[in-house]
């Protein structure tokens, strides 16, 4: 990552990651499928309404992956093995504690969050047992991306890849099986979603178990090192607080998504599961930013860090509008898979307009967010982040939205706080940027 062009590189980091990023989406997506056309609409409503909590109540934790991630990246590129040994056994002790807690969390907030939400009484108990089912496989499902992580941070973004294609394959299986033969509806697909999640993270522990050198992971050396524990969370605490909180906005969302139906929801979650492809394959450009800026940090290649930004914007810009306006375009067929009835599909559609076809915008805010995470600024992107794009959407909801009651007015608010929020990382970064010095510095080796 610290030598030669870059475009290559980035392309070659970030397309597997993609494919990653889409099998782990493929989970989500396979319940929705099965169910919506195995069990009913109410069956689709009440899996696809609890994404926005899942990840509220997850994303501080996953937010922690990114201090792995950068912190892994920055002792790799500066060849620093004692500090690489320590920091990767720390995140796998804390990806498994954070996932126990996770399960207590998780099956308990269950129901009183889904009612806080105004979750209609016709899919309630089927939200609840599913979400109840699915924190079970958090200590798994911290473990995968604790470990990705790491395999992220020296640039392998395959082993990832496979390990996922493996569990996505048995999740469907699992899905069709429970749900078709056994008839366990909402309780099938998230049972399978879990035991699915328990193969990739088995997987890439045992990927890094027989890693060589800094990164081999050794039962002997599973502690957490205080040191290296402060500046995972130093980094990865801030972005995890800011994706809980824009989760808060998403729940906020999904609250007035709520109040227009079941038949609206249907369409809503139809309609966000497409767009998850989208955000997904962007994401893939931010998490190349995030650690290509590391590893350069790292090894004091600080000549590069313009360079990185600049290639990854063009890469996400081009990813977003040639995904986001083919999923509009394509979106009445693409709806039809999740569901036949037209009342779904046009409230889905509605939406995609409204928030895929500028899905691009996202994508350049969270590759401006990733290039300064790369650097060690994580604070003060996660404050305007959360003032550009959270609060602006918590305000339009009490005001623009309370004013017309529309499906577009509500769904306006993401394109119209995703422009605010770039103008503040630009700033930022033009800020931050001048810290760091402009040319490299000779290499050297740490023990």
């Amino acid at each position: 990552m610290c030598h030669g062009p870059l475009l290559g590189k980035i392309l070659r980091f970030v397309l597997p990651l993609v494919l990653s990023n889409i099998l782990q989406l493929l989970f989500n997506a396979a319940d929705i499928v099965v169910v919506g056309r195995y069990v009913g609409s109410q069956a689709l409503a009440a899996v696809g309404s609890t994404s926005s909590l899942i990840q509220l109540i997850t994303n501080v934790f996953v937010g922690l992956s990114v201090g792995v991630n950068v912190l892994a990246a920055r002792y790799y590129g500066s060849k620093a093995d004692r500090d690489l040994s320590q920091t990767v056994h720390t995140a796998i002790v804390m990806s498994l504690v954070s996932g126990v807690f996770l399960i207590f969390a998780g099956i308990g907030l269950a129901r009183p969050m889904l009612q806080l939400m105004g979750s209609p009484d016709d899919v309630l108990s089927q939200s609840a047992l599913y979400l109840r089912i699915y924190f079970a496989g958090m200590p798994a499902f911290m473990l995968y991306n604790f470990g990705s992580a790491i395999l992220r941070a020296a640039g392998d973004t395959r082993r990832p890849l496979y390990y996922l294609f493996a569990a996505g394959v048995l999740n469907v299986i699992l899905n069709l099986w429970f749900v078709i033969s056994f008839g366990l509806g909402v309780a099938g697909v998230a049972l399978a979603t879990v035991i699915s999640q328990c193969l990739s993270a088995v997987l890439v522990l045992l990927t890094l178990m027989k890693s060589q050198g800094a990164m081999k992971v050794s039962w002997s050396k599973m502690r957490i090192n205080r040191h290296k524990a402060a500046q995972i969370i130093g980094i990865g605490l801030p972005a995890g607080i800011q994706s809980a909180i824009f989760s808060v906005s998403n729940v906020l969302i999904q609250s007035a998504v709520n109040s227009f139906g079941s038949i609206a929801m249907a369409g809503s979650t139809s309609a966000n599961n497409l767009e998850g492809f989208v955000y997904t394959a962007m994401n893939a450009v931010y998490q190349a930013c995030l650690s290509f800026t590391s590893q350069n940090v790292g090894g004091k290649k600080y000549s590069r860090i313009n360079r990185i930004l600049g290639t990854c914007l063009g890469v996400t810009l081009t990813i977003g509008l040639i995904l986001g306006l083919g999923t509009v375009a394509l979106g009445p067929i693409l709806l039809r898979i999740y569901s036949s009835d037209p009342e779904v599909i046009a409230f889905g559609m509605r939406r995609l307009q409204m928030v895929c076809s500028l899905y691009c915008l996202c994508g350049v805010m969270d590759t401006l967010v990733g290039s300064l995470r790369g650097m060690g600024f994580s604070l003060v992107p996660m404050v305007s982040s959360l003032v550009g794009s959270c609060a602006l959407r918590v305000l339009w909801v009490y005001t623009v939205f309370a004013v017309d009651r529309s499906w577009d007015i509500l769904f306006l608010s993401y394109p119209v706080s995703w422009v605010l929020t770039i103008v503040c990382h630009v700033v930022y970064f033009l800020i931050v940027r001048k810290k760091l010095p402009k040319t490299d510095e000779p290499e050297t080796a740490v023990a």
